[in-house]
């Protein structure tokens, strides 16, 4: 009896090794930057990343941030919001500006879980928030849902109306002869809109497509969001139907 237990814990602890590398074998590409003024947040969600397989490089400043981004493209990148001056707010609008960032996952840590500090992250270009203090299983699987919608292909083919063009490849808009780099979400939201023009999408709808099951938003992530497609296309670009959700008048 003992033999055969021997070869039980044999085929288990290989299971679980082959189990684990290939779970790092899906995340060993993926680098994260972890941007904290604490060390010991850097040091404990740094140590759970590498765990996972994650590629992990670090800054203690908003400043820093922007540095090391710039210099090291990664594919994710976690902010504090605050932090000394520039705080995570700032470093996330300077980072959505700029073209190559347009497409790197930005999740906040926080404190905070005033509606403002949302608003303010989500008007500049953040994709999700993880309050302090952190669990690491839920940070990690927040992180990988993020991923996996990033990476999930979309139709590649340009979606096109008289007026508006959507290019999921590239990840332009053109409309009205301006060309448009949003950011992930804004381009998202207007892409399924723009699937079928008048046809009013409830805010439900638009939660699933977007940000999907596993990713915890409330109404006013939408509400943000369209504000900012009004913004930059025209008030009357998209309209609100009240209580139930909302059309695109292209």
């Amino acid at each position: 009896m003992s033999g055969l237990q021997n070869i039980i814990n044999f085929a288990h602890a290989h299971a679980t090794l082959l189990e684990q590398l290939l779970k790092m074998n899906q995340t060993a590409a993926i680098k994260v930057l972890l941007v904290d003024d604490e060390p010991d947040i850097i040091e404990f969600l740094g140590y759970n990343l590498r765990k996972e397989g994650f590629d992990v490089i670090t800054a203690q400043s908003g400043s820093e941030a922007l540095t090391v981004a710039t210099r090291e493209h990664p594919d994710v990148i976690v902010l504090d919001v605050m932090m000394p001056a520039p705080d995570g707010i700032e470093v996330c609008r300077q980072l959505r500006d700029n073209k190559q960032f347009a497409n790197t996952i930005i999740l906040f840590l926080t404190a905070r879980d005033e509606d403002y500090t949302q608003i303010a992250g989500l008007d500049n270009g953040a994709d999700d928030f993880i309050s302090k203090p952190v669990k690491p299983r839920v940070f990690i699987s927040r992180l990988r849902a993020l991923l996996r919608r990033a990476h999930t292909p979309a139709e590649s083919a340009p979606h096109a109306t008289s007026a508006l063009t959507v290019d999921r490849e590239r990840y332009v808009v053109r409309y009205e002869n301006n060309e448009h780099n949003l950011p992930r979400k804004e381009f998202e939201l207007l892409a399924l809109l723009a699937d079928k023009p008048g046809r009013v999408f409830t805010r439900d709808e638009i939660l699933q497509a977007v940000w999907g099951d596993e990713i915890v938003v409330g109404n006013r992530t939408i509400d943000v969001h369209v504000r900012k497609l009004r913004e930059k296309m025209g008030d009357d670009f998209i309209s609100t139907i009240k209580g139930i959700g909302y059309k695109l008048n292209v």
